[in-house]
């Protein structure tokens, strides 16, 4: 009885730290700079007891988790997108579900656009889900990386690349650890007030050094220089920052694969249909009468019409497009609306997934997926109808 008493009280886990790994996957610095990403609502300090996972927020989903004994809940959604200017419980719907979280002392969390721009997030996972192959981002995010160069003598640059790497750095594509190292001479002379960890106060110097070049996402960037300087050997460390307009290959939006064989559009209507759980489509045809190459986005990603039809892509899934969307895309892609719940849904059973993973040595949380749905349109059926 002991024994299980400190193995529960070993295992214990708080939601900063569920939130962290998170974040490892899907950062808030890739978000779209206006989206209101991370914690809602609540104590992240609490100790988890079992998670809930939903796209939206609502009342029902709250009932869930309080019946599931779930003081974690995530969903995509926030709840937030403007300010409050007051918390009215008589009338204000928000705020009453503020007030049931807080009550139950349940922590909110929202992963939005960080996860859908993030490698298997909502667009990967929308690929996934109607079997393509291949997937890739549609269009890689751009400028939001830097160069740092830091100049370190030959016996610390392990070390400090080291430093710089488990932080973070040199993350490209599918390759880490990625640096570029140039062998030359560091001249410096400290004043009276130094303790230079090599050479000697108010004597010029002339060491060999390696320039150590990595790219690094913006957001980490502090991170990275923290733990460059702690294991650096100068008081002073030279380096250099350079801001990058280079594609990020880790991050995007939207994801682009294709069918093992081709299909007709028939064929391609009924997968989507069939795999997304929904018996409505919006669609115009496209200039192609068989279909392979498809772009993909959960959610209102009308704007990447045009990248879906540079990257020759057959057809385009996406959500919330607008008439003349249609109009204008008619003849050059196969576009179709597949509606923004449906898009998004697939996402929850690879958070499901990866957070049972993360989870692994603790079998006492639980991580479960909202079995209703929080999809606030309801399609009218003439034929089922009374």
């Amino acid at each position: 009885m002991h024994f299980k008493q400190r193995s529960a009280f070993f295992f214990e886990m708080s939601g900063k730290e569920i939130i962290k790994y998170l974040e490892e996957w899907a950062p808030r610095g890739i978000a779209w700079e206006k989206d209101n990403v991370g914690l809602q609502v609540g104590n992240p300090e609490n100790k988890i007891k079992n998670i809930m996972l939903s796209l939206d927020l609502s009342d029902k989903v709250i009932e869930s988790a309080v019946k599931e004994n779930c003081n974690l809940i995530i969903t995509h959604h926030p709840i937030f997108y403007y300010p409050l200017k007051n918390i009215d419980l008589s009338e204000n719907r928000k705020a009453q579900m503020i007030e049931k979280l807080i009550k139950n002392n349940i922590t909110l969390y929202s992963a939005h656009t960080n996860l859908d721009f993030t490698k298997d997030g909502v667009s990967f996972q929308l690929a996934k889900k109607i079997n393509l192959k291949k997937i890739r981002f549609l269009k890689n995010i751009s400028e939001n990386q830097v160069k740092l160069t830091v100049f370190v003598p030959e016996s610390h640059v392990n070390k400090v690349a080291d430093a710089i790497h488990d932080s973070g750095g040199g993350i490209i594509g599918e390759y880490s650890k990625c640096s570029f190292r140039i062998e030359g001479i560091g001249t410096f002379l400290g004043s009276a007030k130094t303790s230079p960890a090599i050479g000697t106060k108010e004597v010029r110097e002339s060491i060999e050094e390696i320039k150590l070049e990595v790219i690094a996402d913006e957001w980490r960037l502090n991170q990275i220089l923290n733990s460059m300087k702690k294991v650096h050997p100068y008081e002073e460390p030279a380096y250099d920052i350079y801001k990058l307009k280079n594609d990020n290959v880790n991050y995007g939006i939207g994801a682009i694969g294709e069918f093992e064989t081709a299909m007709s559009l028939n064929e391609f209507l009924k997968i989507v249909s069939s795999k997304l759980n929904t018996s409505t489509l919006r669609y115009t045809t496209g200039n192609s009468k068989r279909i392979r190459s498809v772009a993909v986005c959960g959610g209102s990603c009308g704007e990447l019409i045009d990248e879906a039809i540079k990257q020759q892509a057959d057809a385009f899934v996406t959500a919330d497009l607008k008439y003349h969307s249609f109009q204008d895309a008619e003849g050059k892609i196969f576009l179709v609306d597949a509606g923004h719940y449906e898009t998004e849904a697939p996402v929850l059973d690879e958070v499901r997934n990866r957070l049972k993973k993360f989870l692994n040595r603790n079998k006492n949380i639980k991580v479960l997926n909202y079995n209703g749905s929080t999809n606030p349109i309801v399609f009218y059926n003439i034929k089922g109808a009374n």
